[in-house]
């Protein structure tokens, strides 16, 4: 028996625990892409709703979560005056104007309701168990593609509410890739690297679980989809995210920078040898995926450059199909900082790009003395890294507990105040507690 069960002690937990625990069900109901932005805006209603009543311990919201709200809001209105200034009418403006609240919004909503009670534990044990459930349905996503089951089953007909493509709502097994021929597996995600992505939040979450049974299910099942993703830039995140965050965490400590300078002494001793090999390194980790990079770079040059010539201010408002040069991929897509530069202009790419900075700072104070807001950092980095190969606006319906534990994280100087109401009194009105463990 677990002695360290985790179980939601309010509504508020209820929801984003059944949201996260029943992954694989949302996935093969093909109600995954929906999920995510419906939780968010009731939970923020709620937010607002517990607030308006004072059944909430009246915890400031910090200064970072602030910064992401209003680099989210900046967003949409770059996105209005992109559309006014292109002239693309009043349909494709409420089209955009919804897949900003299904994707860019998120990032500041989840952050916010953050400040709900919602324990930091129960999303990483929430996780834990998607890991098992991966591990447990290994066998069938192997075993489909030895006895060469279709790739996909099928694809959900809740494709028509609308999204970015039928990726999202389809069930599939496996894929071959077709540079190399070998399978790869993107489970309940659009494509693979954006399972090495979710699997490398779950790798870290993994490594704050208390439990010894419920972390090896973390750590082996997030391992395993890392691994079957064969995503290039998933295999560099693991190793990267967790060596600087810890360096980061630690700057307080003079180990950090006797570590430090014998780093550097080497690699003054070595350099010549060390570029080569980084050199090396680089063209290998191009060449693993030839065209993949070949389209990546393409759809790079041709979004800066449109942006440049066309609208560097505002951007074109929507995105568009390229060339068959880059086999019709959307302009500025595989890529947040090029995809902002080219829909939203320079004012979409500093929206993202502040509240990154502010929050970098934030946490690399607190990280110092707390595990949790060392967890928020390193939820950061990788979400910075994944800026440069995915666009996290389309992805944010994946990573969106990632972003619930950035607000908690941000939290950490902020202490449990005394509520105007008793717990007593504040369950028997809502069915809330008002205690945070963990935070």
């Amino acid at each position: 028996m677990d002695t360290q069960a985790i179980s939601p002690q309010n509504t508020d937990e209820r929801i984003v625990w059944f949201a996260i625990t029943g992954t694989y069900i949302f996935y093969i109901l093909g109600a995954l892409y929906i999920v995510a932005p419906v939780i968010g805006w009731i939970l923020l209603m709620r937010y607002f709703w517990q607030r308006w009543n004072q059944i909430e311990c009246d915890r400031q919201v910090p200064f970072a979560i602030w910064v992401w709200i209003t680099g989210m809001l900046v967003m949409l209105i770059s996105l209005i005056i992109g559309h006014l200034i292109n002239d693309l009418g009043t349909a494709k403006l409420i089209k955009s104007s919804i897949g900003w609240a299904k994707g860019w919004a998120l990032l500041a909503i989840f952050p916010l309701i953050s400040m709900m009670n919602i324990r930091a534990e129960l999303i990483i044990r929430a996780c834990m168990i998607v890991c098992r459930h991966t591990l447990f349905l290994l066998p069938v996503f192997v075993g489909a593609w030895l006895v060469s089951l279709p790739q996909t089953l099928y694809i959900s007909p809740l494709k028509i509410i609308g999204g970015p493509g039928p990726e999202f709502f389809a069930l599939s097994l496996y894929e071959i890739d077709p540079g190399s021929g070998s399978p790869r597996w993107r489970m309940f995600t659009p494509w693979a690297p954006a399972l090495g992505m979710v699997a490398n939040i779950y790798f870290i979450l993994a490594l704050q679980e208390k439990s010894t049974r419920w972390r090896f299910y973390g750590i082996a099942g997030s391992l395993a989809m890392i691994f079957m993703s064969q995503s290039r830039l998933a295999l560099v995140t693991l190793v990267v995210v967790w060596t600087l965050s810890t360096l980061l965490s630690r700057l307080n400590k003079p180990s950090t920078y006797f570590l430090g300078a014998a780093i550097f002494t080497i690699a003054g001793t070595i350099g010549e040898w060390l570029v080569q090999s980084m050199n090396s390194f680089w063209e290998g980790f191009r060449a693993a995926r030839a065209d993949s990079t070949r389209v990546r770079e393409a759809l790079a040059r041709i979004a800066v450059d449109r942006w440049q010539n066309d609208s560097p201010a505002w951007g074109h408002g929507i995105v568009e199909r390229g060339p068959h040069l880059v086999e019709y991929m959307p302009i500025g897509s595989h890529h947040s900082w090029f995809g902002l530069l080219f829909v939203k202009g320079m004012v979409g790419l500093l929206s993202l790009a502040i509240p990154m900075f502010v929050s970098f700072i934030d946490l690399l104070i607190k990280a110092q003395n707390s595990s949790l807001s060392r967890t928020g950092l390193a939820m950061l980095v990788l979400l910075f890294l994944y800026t440069f190969g995915e666009n996290l606006e389309i992805l944010a319906y994946l990573f969106w507990p990632a972003l619930i534990m950035l607000g908690i994280a941000h939290q950490q100087k902020y202490t449990k105040a005394e509520c105007s109401q008793s717990e007593s009194g504040l369950k028997a009105a809502t069915g809330f507690t008002a205690s945070r463990s963990g935070v």
